[in-house]
């Protein structure tokens, strides 16, 4: 079957287009590939109206991992400040860790005008304000996408030997997709946070740099100010910060029903700006490069990624695939990962003449090495956090936490909790032995998981068989942590 197009990306986001730029950089320009976005150019990528909600942090890790692959780099206007990393504050405050390490806070109204400037720079083509509502088949191979072109109101149709889902988290193509029983269609309510978030001016308040570092991501852990979740306090300059939080909404709930309340995101977020001594006379942002990205809610996934990402002529990357990090829903740094991976996995299978779910499996395998592999045991060390008292986390954080661990934390990886086992008989409280008994399940459970990513299988035939015992380990895990709800 002749085509429209050698590749096409559907979702004109930070990942589709990243996807887009790796696959025409590593194949010399030699594949032709279209991006289809919803958008106008103006607001190329746009999550919804309100925007590209998002804490808009990304590691320089990981803007190193796509820039030194795929030559793809990126510095102002779409870098708007430089960090030394992301501080964790415990609920009282008196403790602090420090992860992830040198980093940017990006605009993310900025950014997608600059990706599009090198995508056409790359011969990468882009259609605008189009409805996308399904896939297009042969047999059973994906060939296509169709819906409506919103410029004219016609029905919109393009093939191509494969298309690559980045349309985001409640993907209407990975939700309706027929070729295969692999790749996981739906994802639960409890794998997603509530988040909202504002970028705002403010007047210098109290020098406290518990509630704003001009240096430092600073992420607030408290259970009565974003139940399941966290709120953040990223600076964008010595006077402009994004700042939100994130919830999980059954646990909103309780803490509502346990604090006679009746909160909701917005409101939370509104109470945590109010509440921050360091900033006075907060504002909205009326800059132009913020005019459309001011303020906004959105949902974001907290699992581990989809444990098939491929069928036949058909690819996941990003939210689609429910990249964000499970402890902190951080979705920058895997994007950029998985769409430099992406790229060299599907010009590999377009050259070789093999586009079949046997063909793009290699993008499964590189992406679980590359990063993949950590994220399952991440996601029940979160389930375990969300049950936690504050006064829990401030035990935990105080005294189970060692060097080791913290490394641990900085690589985004399950920390150990090392020093549980050298606190013996003197940890005090029998709430505070539960959370040790938690923490070390988790510990025991990571290993596990780890491992068995690592064995993920090199072929769609083994699997059925790898993906049964991660099934049942994994609900294996939910029935245990209920032990340690409180």
């Amino acid at each position: 079957m002749k085509t429209d197009y050698d590749l096409i990306v559907a979702g004109g986001g930070l990942a589709g287009m990243v996807a887009a730029q790796s696959a025409a950089h590593y194949s010399n320009q030699r594949i032709s590939i279209l991006v289809i976005d919803r958008n106008p150019p103006i607001l190329l990528g746009r999550k919804s109206i309100n925007g590209w909600v998002c804490g808009d942090a990304v590691s320089k890790e990981a803007v190193d991992y796509m820039g030194t692959r795929i030559k793809s780099v990126w510095g102002k206007p779409e870098i708007e400040h430089r960090v030394k990393g992301v501080m964790a504050l415990s609920p009282d405050r008196e403790t602090a860790i420090p992860f992830d390490g040198d980093g940017y806070l990006l605009n993310r109204q900025q950014l997608p005008q600059s990706q599009y400037r090198e995508a056409l720079k790359r011969g990468i083509n882009v259609d605008f304000e189009i409805n996308l509502t399904g896939l297009v088949y042969e047999g059973n191979q994906v060939v296509g996408v169709e819906g409506l072109d919103k410029k004219t109101n016609q029905p919109y149709r393009k093939t191509a030997k494969v298309v690559i889902d980045a349309t985001g988290v409640t993907s209407m193509l990975r939700n309706g997709i027929r070729n295969t029983t692999k790749m996981e269609k739906k994802i639960d309510r409890t794998d997603l946070e509530s988040t909202g978030r504002h970028i705002m001016y403010f007047d210098k308040g109290e020098e406290d740099l518990t509630e704003f570092d001009p240096d430092y991501c600073l992420i607030h852990l408290d259970q009565d100010i974003a139940p399941g979740g966290y709120g953040w306090v990223f600076p964008k300059g010595p006077n402009k910060v994004n700042i939100g939080l994130g919830v999980e909404k059954t646990l909103l709930d309780k803490r509502n029903k346990r604090l006679g309340k009746h909160d909701d995101v917005t409101g939370l977020i509104n109470q945590y700006v109010a509440r921050n001594r360091a900033i006075r006379n907060p504002r909205l942002s009326t800059d132009p490069e913020d005019a459309h990205n001011a303020t906004g809610n959105f949902q974001v996934s907290v699992r581990r990624q989809n444990d098939c990402m491929v069928a036949n002529g058909f690819m996941l990357v990003g939210d689609s695939a429910w990249m964000p990090k499970p402890l902190d829903a951080g979705g920058i740094g895997p994007a950029l990962i998985a769409g430099t991976i992406i790229g060299k996995n599907v010009v590999d299978a377009i050259e070789s003449g093999d586009v079949t779910e046997k063909g793009l499996w290699q993008y499964n395998v590189d992406y679980v090495r590359e990063y993949g592999y950590k994220t399952a045991g991440l996601e029940v060390f979160r389930r375990l956090l969300q049950m936690l008292t504050n006064e829990q986390i401030n035990y935990g954080m105080k005294h189970f936490l060692g060097n080791m661990d913290v490394e641990a934390i900085s690589r985004g990886e399950h920390p150990d909790f090392s020093m549980i086992g050298k606190m013996g008989m003197i940890i005090r409280g029998a709430l505070n032995k539960k959370l040790a008994d938690g923490l070390r399940y988790t510990t025991q459970q990571n290993r596990w998981l780890t491992e068995h990513y690592r064995n993920y299988p090199k072929s769609p035939e083994g699997f059925e068989e790898w993906s049964k015992k991660l099934q049942k380990a994994m609900q294996e895990s939910y029935v245990q942590l209920e032990k340690w709800n409180n």
